[in-house]
């Protein structure tokens, strides 16, 4: 069963005036949009950002998240609330800057009913509200219908998160309890300023989920792991994922000009490079909970890789490999690989990696024929082990 998420974004940060906590920098965007990412993938089929005044941060995330086929809204008091929040199932609150891993997500959506996350009282947990003399709240709530239409309809000028949540103590819900080395290590946390959200985002961010997607050869066992080595770092710099991707397609169309001029073990190794950026950008995007792009953009990278390959020595085979690579790489970025390992799909960074042995050592023709091979096998196992 689905359920809605209301999201709290109306205190102010510790940064400067007038700033927001739901408007610091997180996981390349802000943290009140990676939240109600975390609530999507969890399961949330609409968001609602409560808010006590519109910025332009949250005015700017919400044109991305709807821009992402995200239900959301922003919503300033409790008539709004009232009819935007759905009577037949059950609401997602998270608290204000709250930073919470997604596998807690994912265990409160599991099961319906009131729930709360919460935390042993310790100094670790200071920054979260006490909600008895043992425990505090650890910023995640679920809430029947119920409940949250009772709250409403009494709220006055209380704070809506807290009244929920001692509601939800007081009708007795169910308990989910952090663990102290999750707090201590940031994994769950209450954040206030920007240098708190980034510590949070290396503990949250190096243990979060990856989307469970089949890859070509050379991005499973070699992109793919180098990928996962970059990305932490140009996300703490807060890189953007696009900027990333638009410097793969600068490269790749740099790499075809010392393959034009022969030098093709450079060109090689530069269009390496480039594959390796674009594969760097899909994990930032992956990071920060958005969708891999499936259009052009993804393709760019890619194509100048075949064209590469396809000018790098005459004759028909280079051209015949280049489009089956081709064929090859349009299958494996969606998802049409049927029941192939990832060591039988053979996309142009697989490719690349022979040919480029080929080019240093003086025996380009013969890779040409043994990646031509390895392209048929590749193309007829995705086809005989293709899922039915």
């Amino acid at each position: 069963m689905t359920f809605a998420a209301i999201l709290s974004a109306s205190r102010a940060g510790g940064d400067s005036a007038g700033s927001l906590r739901g408007s610091l920098h997180f996981a390349g965007q802000t943290l009140v949009e990676y939240q109600a990412r975390q609530a999507v993938r969890a399961g949330a089929d609409r968001v609602m950002i409560l808010v006590s005044v519109i910025t332009p941060a949250l005015s700017q995330a919400v044109d991305r998240l709807s821009a992402d086929g995200i239900a959301v809204a922003l919503v300033r008091d409790m008539v709004s609330m009232v009819r935007d929040a759905p009577r037949d199932a059950d609401t997602l609150l998270v608290a204000d800057g709250a930073i919470i891993g997604q596998g807690y997500f994912e265990a409160m959506a599991g099961d319906e009913g009131n729930a709360l996350l919460v935390t042993d009282d310790s100094r670790a947990s200071a920054p979260f509200e006490r909600i008895d003399a043992g425990q505090r709240w650890a910023g995640l709530a679920r809430v029947s219908p119920d409940l949250l239409f009772n709250t409403l309809d009494m709220i006055g000028d209380w704070d809506l998160a807290l009244t929920l949540v001692r509601a939800a103590v007081q009708a007795g819900a169910r308990r989910v309890t952090v663990p102290q080395d999750d707090l201590l290590e940031g994994r769950v946390a209450l954040v206030e300023a920007q240098d708190q959200a980034d510590l949070a985002a290396q503990a949250v961010l190096s243990h979060g989920p990856r989307q469970r997607r089949i890859r070509g050869a050379a991005e499973h066992y070699l992109l793919g792991p180098a990928a996962r080595l970059i990305s932490p770092a140009l996300m703490r710099m807060q890189v953007p994922a696009l900027q990333v991707r638009i410097a793969a397609m600068a490269l790749g169309a740099i790499a075809l000009v010392p393959i034009e001029l022969l030098w093709t073990g450079a060109g090689f190794c530069l269009l390496l490079l480039s594959l390796l950026m674009a594969e760097t950008a899909d994990r930032l995007d992956e990071m920060a909970l958005r969708p891999l792009p499936m259009g052009w953009t993804a393709f760019v990278a890619p194509a100048f890789a075949v064209c590469g390959i396809a000018l790098a020595a005459q004759g028909a085979t280079p051209l015949y490999l280049a489009l089956l690579l081709a064929i090859i790489q349009l299958a494996d970025r969606g998802q049409k690989v049927g029941a192939a390992r990832p060591w039988t799909i053979f996309t142009p960074a697989s490719a690349l990696l022979p040919l480029l042995a080929g080019a240093f050592a003086g025996v380009l023709p013969l890779m040409f024929d043994v990646a031509m091979l390895c392209a048929i096998a590749s193309a007829g196992a995705m086809i005989l082990l293709r899922r039915v």
